[in-house]
This record gives structure tokens, C-alpha cells and sequence, in this order.
């Protein structure tokens, strides 16, 4: 019997040592993870939308209502913003990253962030012939064509094309709502 409690001790001792030694590893790397996140995942899409931009978009993101913010400047002045918006797909959730032209009003594009579609299927929702049809898009009726909408889903990956525009439709949404918030954001430099 003496011999169980030991051995019921000494696993609860194993175990809150790990738990505690992976707790404290999780607080010390979060910043360093979140920053590798910030420039090997959205980094691209980002850096696609924002094309042209003479800032550093990740240096001076901002969160808004729970999204972080990105901004594009050229020479000084805020022309373009960017964030990341979620929606499902074929295989799970699609993440876009949808550029906005503040003096347009207007969609400077998407990328797609992060996604789990069948390969060689759904993942041609990140290919240009499909992300080159948001560019300029105007900021109402978003829709697949299949839905009265003006963007062609890709043959044989209609959720994943689906998913895809849910993203930015749920981008334009938020945009809505922040649009009045950005120009004191980011004043002019």
C-alpha cells in the first residue's frame, strides 16, 4: 500500500513540474511565435495586398475591435489598410487577408493566409486566376456568380471558393465599422 502512494506521489510531482515547466515555456516563446506568425504566415498575403507600400505594415499594426489592423502609407500618407478574417471551407477554416483602398473605397485584393483544402482541389482558391478577380472590387455584392455575384468559384472547389468570400465579405463588414477609427489610427507623418 506504502508503495502505491509513493508512486501516486511522485507521478503528481512529475506531472505539476511539467505542467508548470510548459506553462512557463509557453509564456517566454508567445512573443517570438506570434512575431515568426506575423512575418512567415500573413507576412506574404500581406505584403501582396499592400504591394507598393513604403511602411513597414506589421511595425505599425494596430488592433481595432479585435482585429489587427495593418496600414499601407506611400510618402508619408495612409492610402490602404489590411486584416485577416475567417470563414469555413471544404476542410475547415480559410484565412484572407483583404487590403482596403481608403481613398477608392475599394478592395486593393486578397491573399489567402492560412487554409486546410484538399490539395490539388481547393487549394487553387489560392492561385491568381481566382485572387486577381477582388482586385478593385467595389464594396458591395460580393457573391459567387452561382449566387447572382460577379466572382467564378473554382471548378470542383465551390466551398472552398465559398469559404473564401465569406472571408471578405466578413471583411468588408468590419471594415464598415472601423473605417471612421483609421485616419486617427494612423495621422499623417
Amino acid at each position: 500500500m506504502r508503495e502505491i502512494v509513493n508512486m501516486i506521489v511522485v507521478l503528481s510531482l512529475i506531472c505539476a513540474a511539467s505542467g508548470t515547466l510548459l506553462v512557463n515555456l509557453k509564456q517566454a516563446t508567445r512573443e517570438r511565435i506570434e512575431q515568426q506568425v506575423l512575418v512567415n504566415v500573413q507576412g506574404p498575403a500581406l505584403m501582396a495586398v499592400l504591394e507598393g507600400c513604403d511602411n513597414d505594415p506589421i511595425a505599425e499594426r494596430r488592433t481595432v475591435g479585435g482585429v489587427t489592423v495593418f496600414p499601407a502609407r506611400r510618402e508619408g500618407r495612409l492610402v490602404g489598410v489590411a486584416f485577416e478574417t475567417f470563414a469555413s471551407g471544404y476542410s475547415g477554416d480559410i484565412g484572407v487577408m483583404t487590403g482596403f483602398d481608403l481613398g477608392a473605397d475599394r478592395l486593393i485584393g486578397i491573399g489567402v493566409t492560412t487554409q486546410t483544402e484538399t490539395p490539388g482541389v481547393g487549394t487553387r482558391i489560392m492561385k491568381p486566376a481566382f485572387l486577381k478577380q477582388f482586385r478593385g472590387h467595389g464594396l458591395d455584392a460580393m457573391a459567387l456568380s452561382s449566387r447572382d455575384g460577379d466572382i467564378d468559384a473554382v471548378a470542383g472547389a465551390t466551398f472552398s471558393s465559398s469559404g473564401a468570400v465569406d472571408a471578405v465579405r466578413k471583411a468588408l463588414d468590419v471594415y464598415r465599422d472601423i473605417k471612421p477609427q483609421i485616419a486617427d489610427l494612423w495621422p499623417a507623418s
